[in-house]
């Protein structure tokens, strides 16, 4: 026994050191390492406009797998992915949208980009695009600016709607903004990257509204007073975040929401309680406005559910 495990031991060193001269091994990658990662996806639509989308892929126990986040939803596993010669095909069960079969995408290597088809409803061919989603991370902590009031309950000043069809869903009242049920989405004219957001919110029975954070990730406002926490609940960041703990309180009483944006990074302080403290938001929720993430955004806060309440906000952006 002693003799076979010196042959194995010399048998390694020989083969860890090269000879004299000879090049040195390198470990290569597989080939798949190249898809590995986050992707901003943007769809173009039959009717000329377009709309966000993100997945990532990810290797597990020697095999691709993956997750995605379609027009709207959440985020959910990609059922298959393949990736060979530089071509990408993946697919994954339908969430919300109209199809009646699984989705399918296909894309090439364009440069650095995806580019690629999908289908539509109807079967229709659809071109879409994605890049690699930016790291967001700060080197420094931010310095912050002077607070602005974005909603101090005399008019809309500042604010325009997501549908122009829907322009009058959106009032004040009482210094209160308020919606009219199964309306629009109401989005800030100014943008931003880092920043301190303060607000208040009342909610009816059953309520489901959210705070879209740059436009592109929601923080869910929804009637679960007394629940669980889940990330698709109050307080989480809706489908990747669950929050800590729930001090939700109940529909027709005011609640307040502190949330601190660094990046990618993202505090909550729930009516006073921490409930979600430094945490990653991988990508964009279903409902962006679109998936540029390395870019400024406003705030939206979503409207076309069922009634729903705001007044004091105020946001303090980085330097």
């Amino acid at each position: 026994m002693f003799y076979r495990t010196f042959l194995v031991v010399i048998c390694m060193l020989v083969l860890a050191a090269p000879l004299a001269g000879a090049p040195r091994l390198t470990l290569i990658a597989p080939a798949d390492g190249n898809i590995l990662g986050r992707w901003d996806m943007t769809v173009q639509e039959a009717s000329g406009g377009s709309y966000p989308s993100w997945f990532e892929v990810t290797r597990e126990g020697g095999r691709l797998t993956g997750r995605f986040v379609g027009r709207g939803g959440s985020q959910r596993p990609i059922a298959s992915v393949e990736f060979a010669n530089n071509h990408l095909k993946f697919s994954l069960p339908v969430q919300y949208e109209r199809q009646r079969s699984a989705l399918t995408f296909e894309a090439d290597f364009v440069g650095e980009r995806l580019e690629g088809t999908t289908l539509d409803p109807a079967g229709k061919s659809l071109k879409w695009s994605a890049v690699r989603a930016p790291k967001l991370e700060r080197k420094s902590a931010p310095h912050w600016g002077k607070p602005i009031t974005l909603f101090g309950g005399r008019d809309l000043t500042g604010w325009k709607v997501r549908d122009v069809k829907k322009e009058g869903t959106w009032r004040v009242v009482d210094g209160v903004m308020e919606n009219t049920p199964h309306g629009t989405d109401i989005i800030t004219e100014q943008k931003f990257t880092d920043f301190k957001l303060h607000l208040e919110f009342k909610m009816a029975d059953k309520s489901n509204s959210g705070v879209y954070l740059r436009g592109r990730d929601e923080v869910q406002i929804q009637d679960d007073f007394g629940k669980e926490p889940e990330s698709h609940r109050i307080g989480g960041i809706y489908g990747f975040v669950t929050p800590s703990s729930n001090p939700a309180k109940k529909a027709g009483e005011w609640q307040t929401f502190d949330i601190t944006l660094i990046g990618r990074r993202v505090t909550l302080v729930f009516n006073g309680v921490t409930v979600i403290d430094n945490a990653e938001i991988p990508g964009i929720t279903g409902g962006a406005l679109d998936s540029n993430e390395g870019e400024p955004g406003p705030i939206m806060l979503q409207g076309d559910h069922e009634k729903i309440y705001y007044r004091n906000i105020v946001i303090t952006p980085a330097k």
